[in-house]
């Protein structure tokens, strides 16, 4: 049995994440299931406990379901999929493990990349047949790092259209959902999870027991200490997450003696429009964009990664970039909703020529040019780029151009519990607490300790799949 003193009790900006003794406590009502969190995560696992049992609750925070969830663009990846293999796609579980491995250096968790590898396409199949959850395939670009086609995304291509598809598959199963449900306490008796205490808006608390407990509660980005602690080259950037991350999970994994690992690694993005707050797709740089800061000049390899890339953006003066790109891919930026509200918001500013771009948008001249004149070179292969970049095509300077400033961001923290195959979450001697489930970013994510290891997807990919193993793996009295 747990007993928690007044100093287990974590106070960071009114937040409380306690672990307590359930000895003494009168509990109000009995769940079989709880679930913490509204997101891709908690509402995968509320879809999967279905299939066991119907006495469930999901408790969220906040007075709508929302989360990191719908900040995102909402794309998973997934290997061996019946859209995949409609579109002949010879992609596997097996490549898709190798991709994961390669972009995290060998320094992923290797279990679990493995489990997700594997399982995350039998999901997204599972949500077609079973709750009509429809998805397309992002084929007309490849995300850095991967080696087929597997990103899947529903008709909408963004993370809110995935979370209002999730509800209204939760909304026909007749789940429960509470929201302005804030869960500070778990309340714990022989290593077992026995309830918990819900804290509403007004102060009053509910006590709920519980057979099972998923936790979906997401990360610590939004946690300022945890932040500076963990990741201190992210502590000044611009958080690009949901407020309410912050880190219930780790912290009461901590007083639970739970295993947590790469707390040190966060997938970052360089591609925030300033001040603007929107995400600009990725797909630019991949097909022959650039970014450049106040001198003209390009200072990475921005095919690398989007997630590193923040870390680069942040370095520049003013830490800030501008994504440069012609009309062609203006084209291609125009498949993507966001960023067709960063076009009508004024964040796209575009010039008729090179000279005029870099006048508009404040870059020196100079500098600016050399760079286009380097990339024709680079694709002529009349000389190497410094940074490693295989450039297929030149952009149209001549033409029409396009900038939009940007600065780095930390999306979501991927360091938290470490969890075995059927998403149990570990203690330090190995040994599972039995009823207490992780996924998505309260669980240890798959990209390793620093923010170079994400491959593109990485989150959903752990929320749905890990989502679905907690709901699947419950215990029914």
């Amino acid at each position: 049995m747990i007993t928690c003193h007044s100093d287990s009790m974590i106070h960071d900006n009114n937040i409380i994440a306690s672990v307590e003794s359930s000895e003494g406590i009168t509990f109000q009502s009995y769940v079989e299931v709880a679930i913490i969190g509204a997101g891709a995560c908690g509402l995968t696992a509320a879809l999967a406990a279905k299939e066991r049992t119907d006495d469930i609750i999901i408790l969220e925070r906040d007075a709508t379901p929302s989360g990191s969830t719908s900040l995102s663009s909402g794309f998973i990846p997934a290997a061996g999929t019946m859209v995949q293999k409609e579109k002949c796609i010879s992609d596997s579980p097996e490549v898709f493990e190798e991709d994961i491995s390669k972009k995290a250096n060998g320094r992923q968790d290797k279990e679990l990349a493995n489990i997700v590898a594997y399982q995350c396409g039998k999901v997204l199949d599972w949500l077609t047949l079973k709750h009509d959850i429809n998805w397309c395939l992002l084929d007309n670009f490849l995300y850095p790092g991967h080696a087929f086609h597997r990103m899947h995304a529903v008709k909408e291509k963004t993370g809110s259209g995935l979370i209002n598809r999730l509800q209204a598959a939760l909304d026909r199963e007749g789940i429960s959902l509470s929201t302005n449900s804030l869960v500070d306490t778990i309340f714990m008796c022989d290593d077992l999870v026995k309830g918990l205490r819900v804290t509403r808006p007004n102060g009053m608390h509910e006590f709920i027991e519980c057979g099972n407990l998923i936790l979906a509660c997401n990360g610590y980005g939004a946690n300022k200490e945890l932040v500076t602690k963990y990741i201190p080259e992210m502590s000044d950037a611009l958080y690009f997450g949901h407020s309410g991350n912050q880190g219930h999970a780790v912290l009461w994994g901590e007083q639970l003696n739970a295993k947590i690992k790469h707390m040190s690694g966060y997938q970052g993005h360089g591609s925030v429009a300033t001040p603007h707050g929107i995400l600009i797709t990725w797909a630019l740089m991949m097909e022959g964009g650039i970014q450049v800061n106040q001198k003209g000049y390009r200072f990475s390899n921005e095919n690398e990664g989007y997630s590193e890339q923040s870390v680069h953006v942040l370095a520049q003066p003013g830490q800030v970039a501008w994504a440069i790109y012609d009309e062609k891919l203006h084209s291609l930026g125009k498949e993507f909703p966001d960023y067709i509200q960063a076009f009508k918001s004024g964040a796209i500013k575009t010039g008729k020529n090179a000279d005029d771009l870099a006048d508009i948008i404040g870059v020196d001249r100079d500098g600016f040019n050399k760079t286009l004149h380097d990339i024709e070179c680079y694709t002529r292969k009349e000389k190497l780029d410094p940074f490693g970049r295989k450039f297929k095509r030149e952009l149209d300077s001549e033409n029409k151009l396009f900038g939009i400033k940007v600065t780095g961001a930390l999306f979501h923290t991927q360091g938290g519990l470490i969890v075995n195959s059927k998403a149990q979450v570990l203690k330090m001697d190995g040994k599972s607490i039995g009823n207490l489930f992780a996924g998505g970013g309260a669980a240890c994510g798959v990209s390793g300790p620093d923010v170079s290891g994400y491959l593109s997807g990485n989150g959903l990919l752990t929320a749905l799949t890990l989502g679905w193993l907690a709901g699947q793996n419950i215990s029914i009295k």
